[in-house]
């Protein structure tokens, strides 16, 4: 069987965050012992691993067969309104990012600030205030040494200091979570209908003021539009697919968004490359769905491996049993099939693919409930017997396992054709988008000249000498309209799930009434969040466009003895 050779970046990152190492800190791993490892511990999967058709979440690649034994990518974790609860919930933070996961949390039952408080006759601080402790704690604390503490942060638009939270991300505070908004239907038909909605303090339960939807939401996007944050999350979407409701409502998901969860909840994810299931033009049907089988079941098996760092989730996740599973490689399968990325028929594939995927899955949870028995909770779900999970699929962004498979993250389109991935501890990985390269010397038109202009470009449409055709199908993120990004996430969501994780990336040059617009498209579509990036919006961004690569093979130039050098090809370019 012949597998794929890994790239120098899959390599490198690998050596990084994944490979094991001894006491003094050296290699006892190569990629091979990696694949065996997992899969021996898992008990499937290497030559899904080892093709790079699937790959699990990082915690399980870098913990599984380990002394750690924590696989769970994600966790949500309750926040309630006593200083027990809040210092118990940092606590379980700590344990839980230190294991390789990250977290999220609802704010939404802390009271306002200025709210009085009883046992010491004073005054509350407000969901703020607290953020930025949980904040401090896990800036102190690397997931295991590889990953840095992340986190999401939610607060309903009911809330009174609903406008502070918005704008907590200006004062470039909060820099390890996420925040969003959980938005209500009556939130955005108040917005529809430019009305205001009511402010509610969560300790009594008694409306405190009300407040203008349509500026509220302005000032949510105008925000984002600075700083990335805040996202939204539909609450109400969420709730109305909560398979499990009698476990009570879903208030908050992972750092990304893509798993909603109940209180000590946590899921494990892996993904699919879709762009390894084309054949001469085609997907192969059989050998993706093949791979779902594999994947469901792999995913189902870590639940019973894993070591969970805390007691309340191991009891709440085995009672549960979801997984998610999703997909990377969509916009280099775009690529290979020259459609081109927010197109009717890229928005075609996404729908067929994914309900293939969806229908496999459902298939699959189904066998092995007949085979394994229920998942316990089963009887509070919305399902039937026989199921094993009660989700079975998720889109994450997958960004260090999408390098290790070479492949487009997520459902992402392009960011670039060339550009620079910032990872842990300041490493930068040069990417080039091989296709491009491979093409550009088939059609005649690549020169050295050439791909030094695209390395400094987050778009080839406005360079000469690339064929039109080839500009159609390598669009990039900032050549898709914000409009089209959205209608390829609803694409996708309507067969997953969980949700869907997808960053509308916008060019600096966007406008707020773009973010805004962006905002109620997602929530018309029936996207169950959105998250709206614009260039240049954060002082450090984890991708940028590049000029430092090879213009001939698509490495990386490095400074050797004053000269600028390609150690792939020998080439060379002046300083």
């Amino acid at each position: 069987m012949t597998f794929p050779e890994l790239t120098d970046n899959a390599l490198r990152i690998m050596e990084r965050r994944y490979l094991l190492r001894d006491e003094d800190s050296k290699l006892i791993e190569d990629a091979e012992g990696m694949f065996r490892r997992v899969s021996d511990n898992v008990g499937l999967g290497y030559e899904q691993m080892r093709r790079l058709e699937f790959l699990p979440n990082s915690p399980t690649l870098m913990n599984a067969g380990t002394g750690v034994q924590q696989l769970s990518a994600c966790f949500v974790i309750p926040v309630e309104d006593s200083i027990e609860s809040i210092y118990d919930a940092i606590k379980y933070a700590a344990i839980i990012h230190q294991s390789g996961g990250g977290t999220g949390f609802s704010f939404s039952s802390l009271r306002p600030e200025g709210d009085i408080v009883h046992s010491t006759g004073g005054v509350a601080s407000g969901p703020v205030s607290f953020m930025k402790v949980f904040d401090a704690a896990t800036e102190a604390i690397k997931q295991g040494g590889r990953r840095r503490g992340a986190s999401m942060g939610v607060l309903s638009v009911h809330h009174p200091d609903i406008r502070r939270f918005v704008r907590a991300k200006r004062e470039r505070s909060l820099s390890n979570f996420n925040i969003s908004v959980a938005a209500t239907d009556v939130f955005m038909e108040a917005v529809e209908e430019g009305k205001s909605i009511p402010l509610v303090n969560p300790r009594t339960g008694r409306a405190v003021g009300r407040e203008d939807a349509r500026g509220l939401l302005w000032e949510m996007a105008d925000n984002a539009w600075r700083s990335g944050d805040p996202g939204m999350i539909f609450i109400d979407e969420v709730n109305r697919h909560n398979p499990i409701p009698g476990l009570g409502k879903l208030e908050a998901t992972n750092p990304c968004g893509e798993v909603p969860l109940h209180p000590f909840e946590a899921c494990n994810l892996g993904s699919i490359d879709l762009s390894k299931f084309l054949t001469d033009g085609r997907i192969d049907r059989e050998r993706l769905e093949e791979t779902v089988d594999v994947a469901v079941t792999f995913l189902d098996n870590v639940i019973d491996v894993t070591r969970y760092p805390l007691m309340q989730t191991e009891r709440v996740v085995k009672g549960n049993r979801k997984i998610g599973l999703g997909v990377m490689g969509f916009a280099d399968l775009l690529i290979a099939m020259g459609i081109r990325y927010g197109s009717r028929d890229s928005v075609k594939v996404a729908e067929e693919l994914m309900g293939t995927i969806r229908t496999r899955a459902e298939e699959a949870t189904a066998r092995l409930g007949e085979e394994r028995g229920d998942f316990p909770n089963i009887d509070l779900s919305v399902h039937s017997p026989p199921r094993r999970n009660a989700t079975v699929l998720s889109v994450a962004p997958t960004g260090s396992i999408s390098i290790i498979a070479d492949c487009s993250s997520g459902i992402e389109p392009l960011f670039a054709v060339c550009y620079t991935k910032h990872v842990l501890d300041g490493a930068q990985l040069r990417m080039v988008n091989p296709a491009f390269m491979r093409v550009s010397k088939e059609r005649g038109f690549h020169s050295d000249e050439l791909m030094m202009r695209i390395a400094k470009e987050h778009s080839i449409q406005s360079i000469d000498g690339i064929p039109e055709d080839v500009k159609e199908v390598f669009v990039t993120a900032h050549d898709v309209p914000f409009k089209e990004q959205v209608e390829v996430q609803a694409a996708f969501q309507r067969h997953v799930d969980n949700s869907v994780s997808k960053t509308v990336n916008l060019p600096e040059g966007a406008t707020v009434h773009d973010v805004y617009e962006a905002y109620i498209l997602a929530y018309t579509l029936g996207c169950k969040g959105i998250t709206v990036y614009r260039e240049g919006s954060r002082s450090e961004q984890v991708i940028t466009v590049i000029s430092d690569i090879c213009p001939s093979c698509g490495g990386s130039i490095r400074a050797v003895d004053g000269a600028f050098v390609c150690p792939t090809c020998g080439r060379g370019r002046e300083a």
